[in-house]
């Protein structure tokens, strides 16, 4: 809408309009903070506009930054006054009072209102956004004066926030109550009084270009400085661990950072982001994780260009003999892998060291780092967690922050879509509900497994990677005598492999580890132990039988279940597992998911709640 219209429309009415269009897209109510953000925020950004004269600015609110589920407050759009051109403004509100900066931190900054949570430095956070935009964006990717961003502390007075305008930065600015003025001066240098809607249409309707995959990026970000961008909460993460080794040689207290989020909000790029920053600066630094896949495809990418890379890639069992405080920063990805104990399972506790695993990881380093997602334990006796990692972390007398991704990136900017799994599979209240098409994510059900390979290599002979998951209900052979794969997966008519069991490829079939990120993974079926911790453009999950749709409930079916490591979980157990390892199976897709069930009344019920088929 345009300044003049966003100002003409009462709080009550807008917040209204907000709301709905937020229950729309995100299947949930928006927070009371949001509400008082519309409420407070955006009136006072429409009277600035209207001062300044750009009435017919258009303003964009809420605007989605290409693929992720970040919100930028308001682009505004229009043209430049002096040019012509297309001119846009990125602006982030706040309604701080007060601020000052976190001690020996450049960009993180402490809110009195907001307790002790450290927050992102308002300039750093909207010039992040300029830059992801342009990124992202075909409209702007050879247009780099076009973007800019202000961050605007209308209820903040110059003398209340001073530490902040040490932050300089030539694309964005930061202005307060006090300097209301030139923020009105600042904007008719960016913008014209003329109508901005064609600005706005272009802006909207351009095509967004992907970011690279992460495992082909590997290489580039430990070796040449961070090829990825970190925003808001991302670099907040980043910066507390940066900040906290800094400090760590010569201080007493140990800090162990917590960073908690869903797939695809990122934590792996922040913890690739430290690698390279710790590793240039020649600070002992590893990275760890409890998936096998995981870290020997990280290994196997990195160690292409440098043989010396793959050894900063560990497993969590590799610290019980760790010299205490050995590495300055041990960084624990997946760290819901984390078992009780390193040793191997079954063996009894009185043959055990006597600390726990996360003791261990814990010990091992200055600064633990742990990056988690709670909904991803799928095994019995994986018990990584935020409650128990405190609880670790307190008994050693550390100091422990959080940081929390969830509102970060997912499933190519799907934030809905996440929030449509969990509450599909009952891991979040509500029950599951229908969903609403959008443009940044697709989601189709096919009425056959043929139908769904059909999608999905149609996909990939488009340029997108492409694979097929199941629950494991079939039986999983080793490869026939002739090296060819036995077809374990079989329903009806319609026959596939599973993924090869061993680290060794066979007649062209990628290895076990490597079946998610290496050609030819799209004519095997990927099971949880292997899509763990990957993603890939496009994503099939077929519902076996150990989880069908019955009186408006799931029901875990154990006895349907050939995963051995599962045998001895009780009932209860195995029905969480079984939901949290179907929502791993069914997140793994970055630009859509075609779903499949081998139970007709579960199929039905898919059927219901999707409108979008494969055969389309």
């Amino acid at each position: 809408m345009s300044a003049r219209a966003l100002r003409e429309r009462s709080r009550a009415d807008l917040v209204a309009h907000l709301t709905e269009q937020y229950r729309c897209v995100l299947f949930q109510d928006p927070s009371s903070g949001e509400c008082g953000a519309w409420q407070n925020s955006l009136p006072a950004l429409a009277e600035v506009l209207c001062d300044a004269g750009l009435d017919e600015v258009e303003v964009l609110i809420e605007q989605k930054l290409p693929l992720t589920s970040l919100r930028a407050d308001a682009v505004l759009a229009g043209s430049h006054p002096e040019t012509g051109m297309p001119s846009y403004v990125i602006v982030e509100l706040k309604q701080w009072s007060e601020a000052r900066l976190v001690p020996d931190s450049e960009d993180l900054c402490l809110v009195p209102k907001m307790g002790n949570h450290a927050a992102l430095h308002p300039v750093a956070q909207v010039r992040r956004y300029c830059d992801y935009l342009q990124d992202f964006t075909n409209l702007l990717n050879d247009c780099q004066e076009s973007v800019t961003g202000v961050a605007y502390l209308h209820n903040a007075e110059d003398l209340d926030v001073d530490q902040l305008f040490g932050l300089p930065d030539a694309k964005a600015q930061l202005f307060t109550k006090t300097t209301r003025g030139e923020l009105i001066r600042h904007l008719q240098t960016r913008l014209s009084a003329l109508n901005g809607a064609l600005e706005a249409d272009a802006l909207l309707e351009s095509p967004i270009a992907p970011g690279r995959q992460l495992m082909r990026a590997a290489f580039d970000e430990i070796t040449h400085g961070g090829k990825f961008l970190l925003v808001d909460e991302q670099q907040v993460a980043a910066s507390l661990v940066k900040r906290a080794a800094a400090a760590a040689r010569r201080a007493d207290q140990k800090e162990v950072i917590v960073v908690s989020g869903g797939p695809g909000s990122g934590k792996s790029l922040i913890a690739l982001n430290l690698m390279s920053h710790f590793s240039m600066h020649g600070r002992p630094v590893v990275h760890a994780t409890g998936s096998r896949s995981f870290t020997t495809t990280l290994r196997h990418v990195v160690g292409e260009k440098n043989p010396k890379l793959p050894k900063l890639f560990r497993y969590f069992f590799d610290f019980t003999a760790a010299e205490q405080n050995g590495l300055d920063v041990l960084i624990c990805d997946e760290a819901h892998r984390i078992r009780r104990h390193s040793g191997k399972e079954g063996t009894p506790d009185t043959f055990r060291a006597g600390r726990s695993q996360v003791e261990e990881l814990i010990d091992a380093a200055r600064v633990p780092v742990f990056l988690l997602d709670e909904h991803q334990v799928v095994r019995p006796g994986e018990m990584g967690s935020v409650k128990t990692i405190d609880q670790a972390a307190h008994a050693r007398g550390c100091i422990v922050r959080h940081v929390n991704l969830n509102d970060q990136f997912r499933c190519g900017g799907s934030r809905a879509y996440e929030n449509w799994v969990l509450r599909l599979l009952g891991l979040e209240p509500g029950g599951p509900v229908p969903w609403q098409p959008e443009k940044d994510f697709e989601l189709l059900v096919a009425d056959t497994p043929q139908e769904m390979e059909t999608y999905l290599r149609s996909q990939q002979e488009a340029g997108y990677t492409a694979r097929m998951t199941a629950g494991f209900c079939w039986r999983w052979s080793s490869p026939k005598s002739d090296g060819s794969l036995v077809d374990d997966v079989v329903i009806g008519d319609w026959r596939r492999p599973w993924n090869l069991k061993s680290e060794r490829s066979v007649g062209g079939v990628p290895a076990s580890s490597l079946w998610a990120t290496e050609s030819g993974g799209i004519g095997q079926i990927g099971c949880i132990y292997t899509a763990q911790g990957f993603e890939y453009a496009w994503n099939g999950t077929i519902f076996g039988p150990d989880l069908v749709w019955r009186d408006n409930g799931w029901r875990a079916r154990k006895a349907a279940s050939r995963d051995g490591s599962l045998k001895e979980a009780e009932p209860e157990e195995f029905e969480l597992l079984a939901r949290n390892s179907y929502k791993v199976l069914l997140t793994r897709g970055l630009a859509g998911t075609v779903l499949y069930s081998t139970d007709p009344e579960t199929h039905a019920m898919l059927r219901a709640l999707v409108p979008g088929r494969a055969s389309q």
